[in-house]
Protein backbone atom coordinates (compact mmCIF):
# COMPACT_ATOMS: atom_id res chain seq x y z
CA UNK A 1 0.00 0.00 0.00
CA UNK A 2 2.62 2.41 0.99
CA UNK A 3 6.27 2.11 0.21
CA UNK A 4 9.20 4.93 0.44
CA UNK A 5 12.45 4.87 -0.76
CA UNK A 6 16.15 6.69 0.46
CA UNK A 7 13.51 9.06 1.80
CA UNK A 8 15.51 12.36 3.22
CA UNK A 9 13.82 15.75 4.99
CA UNK A 10 16.61 18.34 5.80
CA UNK A 11 15.96 21.60 7.31
CA UNK A 12 18.83 24.07 7.15
CA UNK A 13 21.44 21.04 6.81
CA UNK A 14 19.88 19.27 9.79
CA UNK A 15 18.31 15.43 8.66
CA UNK A 16 15.07 14.74 10.04
CA UNK A 17 14.62 12.11 8.23
CA UNK A 18 18.14 10.51 6.77
CA UNK A 19 17.46 7.56 4.00
CA UNK A 20 14.08 6.13 5.16
CA UNK A 21 13.12 2.87 3.39
CA UNK A 22 9.91 1.62 4.37
CA UNK A 23 6.90 -0.81 2.91
CA UNK A 24 3.42 -0.81 5.29
CA UNK A 25 1.53 -4.40 3.40
CA UNK A 26 -2.08 -3.46 2.87
CA UNK A 27 -4.70 -4.19 4.67
CA UNK A 28 -2.16 -4.19 8.23
CA UNK A 29 -1.86 -1.71 11.37
CA UNK A 30 1.51 -0.50 11.41
CA UNK A 31 2.97 1.36 13.94
CA UNK A 32 6.25 4.41 14.13
CA UNK A 33 7.43 4.47 17.27
CA UNK A 34 10.72 5.68 18.60
CA UNK A 35 12.69 8.29 21.23
CA UNK A 36 11.56 12.22 21.07
CA UNK A 37 12.92 13.94 17.93
CA UNK A 38 13.67 10.74 16.32
CA UNK A 39 11.42 11.80 12.90
CA UNK A 40 8.39 10.42 13.77
CA UNK A 41 5.77 13.56 13.08
CA UNK A 42 8.59 14.71 10.10
CA UNK A 43 8.10 11.03 8.02
CA UNK A 44 4.23 11.80 8.47
CA UNK A 45 4.23 15.23 7.15
CA UNK A 46 6.06 13.80 4.14
CA UNK A 47 3.70 11.00 3.93
CA UNK A 48 0.76 13.40 3.58
CA UNK A 49 2.18 15.89 1.56
CA UNK A 50 2.70 18.32 4.35
CA UNK A 51 6.71 18.30 3.70
CA UNK A 52 8.14 17.99 0.21
CA UNK A 53 10.91 15.42 0.53
CA UNK A 54 14.44 16.87 0.22
CA UNK A 55 15.57 13.15 -1.94
CA UNK A 56 13.70 9.96 -2.17
CA UNK A 57 10.72 8.69 -3.54
CA UNK A 58 6.97 7.82 -1.71
CA UNK A 59 4.47 5.52 -3.39
CA UNK A 60 1.15 5.08 -2.56
CA UNK A 61 -0.43 1.49 -4.22
CA UNK A 62 2.38 1.84 -7.03
CA UNK A 63 1.69 5.20 -8.32
CA UNK A 64 4.53 8.02 -7.28
CA UNK A 65 3.02 10.96 -5.20
CA UNK A 66 6.59 12.34 -3.99
CA UNK A 67 6.01 16.03 -3.41
CA UNK A 68 2.19 15.91 -4.35
CA UNK A 69 0.08 18.37 -2.26
CA UNK A 70 -1.92 17.42 0.66
CA UNK A 71 -5.13 17.72 -1.20
CA UNK A 72 -3.61 15.74 -4.09
CA UNK A 73 -2.93 12.82 -1.88
CA UNK A 74 -6.13 12.66 0.27
CA UNK A 75 -7.92 12.57 -3.22
CA UNK A 76 -6.05 9.51 -3.50
CA UNK A 77 -7.70 7.60 -0.60
CA UNK A 78 -5.01 8.87 2.20
CA UNK A 79 -6.75 10.73 5.35
CA UNK A 80 -4.29 11.37 8.60
CA UNK A 81 -4.93 13.27 12.24
CA UNK A 82 -2.72 15.37 13.82
CA UNK A 83 -1.56 15.65 17.62
CA UNK A 84 -3.42 18.38 18.37
CA UNK A 85 -7.38 18.51 17.98
CA UNK A 86 -8.71 21.18 15.62
CA UNK A 87 -12.01 21.52 15.54
CA UNK A 88 -14.89 24.46 15.52
CA UNK A 89 -15.55 24.73 18.80
CA UNK A 90 -19.66 25.54 17.82
CA UNK A 91 -19.94 23.60 15.20
CA UNK A 92 -22.06 20.47 16.17
CA UNK A 93 -20.67 16.98 15.67
CA UNK A 94 -23.37 16.23 13.10
CA UNK A 95 -22.39 19.62 11.18
CA UNK A 96 -18.89 19.01 11.61
CA UNK A 97 -18.79 15.56 9.43
CA UNK A 98 -21.35 17.01 7.05
CA UNK A 99 -19.48 19.38 5.83
CA UNK A 100 -16.65 16.79 5.86
CA UNK A 101 -18.74 14.17 3.66
CA UNK A 102 -19.12 17.78 1.30
CA UNK A 103 -15.14 18.30 0.83
CA UNK A 104 -14.99 14.57 -0.27
CA UNK A 105 -18.09 15.00 -3.00
CA UNK A 106 -15.99 18.34 -4.17
CA UNK A 107 -18.91 20.36 -3.49
CA UNK A 108 -16.62 22.62 -1.26
CA UNK A 109 -17.06 24.18 2.49
CA UNK A 110 -19.93 25.98 1.90
CA UNK A 111 -21.62 26.86 4.87
CA UNK A 112 -24.76 28.31 3.36
CA UNK A 113 -25.96 25.48 1.84
CA UNK A 114 -29.58 24.76 2.44
CA UNK A 115 -30.89 22.20 4.97
CA UNK A 116 -32.51 20.29 2.22
CA UNK A 117 -29.51 20.27 0.55
CA UNK A 118 -27.11 19.34 3.48
CA UNK A 119 -29.37 16.52 4.28
CA UNK A 120 -28.60 14.15 1.68
CA UNK A 121 -25.32 13.40 3.90
CA UNK A 122 -27.67 12.86 7.24
CA UNK A 123 -27.85 8.81 7.07
CA UNK A 124 -24.08 8.59 6.11
CA UNK A 125 -23.09 11.10 9.02
CA UNK A 126 -25.69 9.65 11.29
CA UNK A 127 -23.36 6.10 10.33
CA UNK A 128 -20.17 7.72 11.06
CA UNK A 129 -21.25 9.25 14.60
CA UNK A 130 -22.20 5.78 15.04
CA UNK A 131 -18.97 3.91 14.13
CA UNK A 132 -17.00 5.95 16.70
CA UNK A 133 -19.64 6.04 19.34
CA UNK A 134 -21.14 9.37 19.27
CA UNK A 135 -24.89 9.32 18.48
CA UNK A 136 -25.59 10.39 21.34
CA UNK A 137 -23.25 13.41 21.11
CA UNK A 138 -24.84 14.43 17.83
CA UNK A 139 -26.31 17.37 18.17
CA UNK A 140 -23.64 19.11 21.08
CA UNK A 141 -20.99 21.38 20.26
CA UNK A 142 -17.86 20.19 19.84
CA UNK A 143 -16.81 22.24 21.98
CA UNK A 144 -18.60 20.40 25.20
CA UNK A 145 -17.16 17.04 24.28
CA UNK A 146 -14.28 15.53 26.46
CA UNK A 147 -10.58 15.15 25.28
CA UNK A 148 -11.56 11.48 24.08
CA UNK A 149 -14.46 12.38 22.50
CA UNK A 150 -12.84 15.14 20.45
CA UNK A 151 -10.42 13.10 18.80
CA UNK A 152 -13.35 10.22 17.86
CA UNK A 153 -14.92 12.58 16.20
CA UNK A 154 -11.52 13.54 14.59
CA UNK A 155 -11.85 10.15 13.38
CA UNK A 156 -15.16 10.27 11.78
CA UNK A 157 -13.94 13.16 9.85
CA UNK A 158 -11.04 11.07 8.44
CA UNK A 159 -13.31 8.28 8.05
CA UNK A 160 -15.74 10.64 6.03
CA UNK A 161 -13.28 10.72 3.24
CA UNK A 162 -13.70 6.82 2.30
CA UNK A 163 -9.65 6.80 2.91
CA UNK A 164 -8.28 3.58 2.16
CA UNK A 165 -5.18 4.58 4.00
CA UNK A 166 -5.67 6.33 7.42
CA UNK A 167 -2.43 7.78 9.20
CA UNK A 168 -2.99 8.08 13.13
CA UNK A 169 -0.59 10.72 14.76
CA UNK A 170 -0.55 9.66 18.22
CA UNK A 171 -4.16 8.84 18.81
CA UNK A 172 -4.10 7.90 22.69
CA UNK A 173 -1.43 11.45 23.67
CA UNK A 174 -2.90 12.65 26.55
CA UNK A 175 -5.44 10.19 27.50
CA UNK A 176 -6.41 8.60 30.38
CA UNK A 177 -6.44 4.76 30.84
CA UNK A 178 -10.47 4.39 30.35
CA UNK A 179 -10.14 6.62 26.61
CA UNK A 180 -6.98 4.91 25.62
CA UNK A 181 -8.79 1.96 26.09
CA UNK A 182 -12.09 3.16 24.03
CA UNK A 183 -9.62 4.55 21.40
CA UNK A 184 -7.90 0.77 21.31
CA UNK A 185 -10.79 -0.40 20.77
CA UNK A 186 -12.44 2.19 18.11
CA UNK A 187 -9.13 1.51 16.00
CA UNK A 188 -9.58 -1.99 16.54
CA UNK A 189 -13.34 -1.60 14.81
CA UNK A 190 -11.97 0.94 11.88
CA UNK A 191 -9.33 -0.67 10.82
CA UNK A 192 -11.44 -3.48 8.33
CA UNK A 193 -10.73 -3.04 4.73
CA UNK A 194 -8.19 -0.65 5.37
CA UNK A 195 -4.47 0.03 6.16
CA UNK A 196 -3.68 2.20 9.66
CA UNK A 197 -0.38 4.01 10.26
CA UNK A 198 0.04 5.49 13.22
CA UNK A 199 2.94 7.15 15.49
CA UNK A 200 2.21 6.21 19.07
CA UNK A 201 4.51 6.34 22.37
CA UNK A 202 2.44 4.44 24.53
CA UNK A 203 3.60 0.41 24.06
CA UNK A 204 0.83 -1.65 25.23
CA UNK A 205 -1.08 0.57 22.56
CA UNK A 206 1.42 -0.50 20.22
CA UNK A 207 1.77 -4.59 21.55
CA UNK A 208 -2.22 -4.76 21.12
CA UNK A 209 -2.82 -3.14 18.02
CA UNK A 210 -0.17 -3.54 15.37
CA UNK A 211 1.27 -5.71 12.71
CA UNK A 212 4.48 -4.68 12.49
CA UNK A 213 6.50 -1.68 13.79
CA UNK A 214 9.03 0.37 12.61
CA UNK A 215 11.96 2.33 15.09
CA UNK A 216 13.00 5.46 14.16
CA UNK A 217 15.83 6.86 15.70
CA UNK A 218 18.15 9.98 14.66
CA UNK A 219 15.75 9.71 11.54
CA UNK A 220 17.25 6.59 10.42
CA UNK A 221 14.94 3.14 10.79
CA UNK A 222 16.57 1.64 13.72
CA UNK A 223 14.76 -1.96 13.60
CA UNK A 224 11.82 -3.47 12.06
CA UNK A 225 9.67 -6.26 12.52
CA UNK A 226 6.60 -7.95 14.74
CA UNK A 227 6.00 -6.23 18.52
CA UNK A 228 7.51 -9.03 20.35
CA UNK A 229 10.66 -9.23 18.15
CA UNK A 230 11.19 -5.64 18.26
CA UNK A 231 10.37 -4.39 21.84
CA UNK A 232 13.34 -7.14 22.90
CA UNK A 233 16.15 -5.96 20.46
CA UNK A 234 19.09 -4.62 22.29
CA UNK A 235 19.22 -1.86 20.03
CA UNK A 236 15.65 -0.51 20.66
CA UNK A 237 16.56 -1.11 24.38
CA UNK A 238 19.35 1.08 24.32
CA UNK A 239 17.66 3.95 22.03
CA UNK A 240 14.89 4.24 24.83
CA UNK A 241 16.61 3.41 27.99
CA UNK A 242 20.44 4.44 27.19
CA UNK A 243 23.70 2.13 27.82
CA UNK A 244 23.89 0.44 30.57
CA UNK A 245 26.38 1.52 33.41
CA UNK A 246 29.24 -0.45 34.40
Amino acid sequence: MLRTRGLVREFNGFRAVNGVDLEVAAGTVHALVGPNGAGKTTLFNLLTGFLAPTAGVIELDGQDVTGLRPERIAQRGVARSFQITSLFEELTLTEHVELALQGRDGRGYRFWRSERQLGRYRDETAELLDQVGLTAHAGKAAGSLAYGQKRALELALALALSPRLLLLDEPTAGMGVEDVALTVDLIRRIRADRTVVLVEHNMKVVGDLTDRVTVLQFGKVLAEGPYEDVRGDPRVITAYLGEPRA
